[in-house]
């Protein structure tokens, strides 16, 4: 195996560890905690399968990759969930030292170009990285309101802290922000969401 597959190899294995990065958001209709693998793969489909509900033209394969490769670096930070105040503050340390770990695997030229694909993401100032934002903010709030907010409620999640979170979904989507706008006003009606 010449030096390039066997880097390649090594990060394809190591990134399988994202299969074991629980997420608190549970599978649809009260399944057990989604993983941070599932979750990646959910949004790369729901981009393909939305994105003519995208503000502004995105490339699709680009917006599918960032989608797939956004929470790789949980595999040594963990998972911070949306609303731990206290989480976020340490978040972009400790996934910035796992962005350099994971992705030094790779051969030079494709690490260069995932970091800059994560970093593109995280940035969040190109239309595929907003459109790829507003899936990550939907499908949690898909999942949880098929839970019929379970996860919410658990949390105490208040109608602030998820218009907060999905503020970002207009920057990809106006029009699915609107139809996120649905669902929390839904939720909040039930009392799955505090006012």
């Amino acid at each position: 195996m010449n030096d390039r597959l066997k880097k390649q190899v090594e990060f394809i294995l190591e990134i399988d560890k994202e299969k074991n990065i629980y997420r608190q958001t549970h599978l649809t209709n009260q399944g057990r905690n989604e993983n941070d693998a599932e979750h990646a793969w959910h949004m790369a489909v729901m981009a393909y399968l939305l994105q003519e509900y995208a503000n502004e033209p995105i490339d699709l394969a680009k917006t599918m990759v960032m989608c797939l490769i956004h929470d790789v670096v949980e595999i040594d930070a963990g998972d911070t969930y949306a609303y731990d105040t206290e989480g976020l503050k340490t978040q972009k340390a400790r996934e910035d030292a796992a962005k350099e770990r994971i992705y030094a695997l790779l051969p030079e030229d494709q690490k260069v170009k995932l970091i800059a694909l994560f970093d593109e993401f995280e940035k969040n100032l190109t239309p595929e990285a907003r459109f790829a934002h507003a899936m990550d903010n939907l499908q949690p709030l898909l999942l949880n309101d098929s839970n019929n907010g379970s996860d919410w409620r658990e949390h105490q999640v208040t109608a602030k802290q998820v218009y907060g979170r999905q503020s970002g979904t207009k920057d990809g989507s106006k029009l699915l922000y609107e139809f996120a706008k649905t669902l929390i006003e839904k939720n909040i009606r039930k009392g799955n969401i505090l006012p």
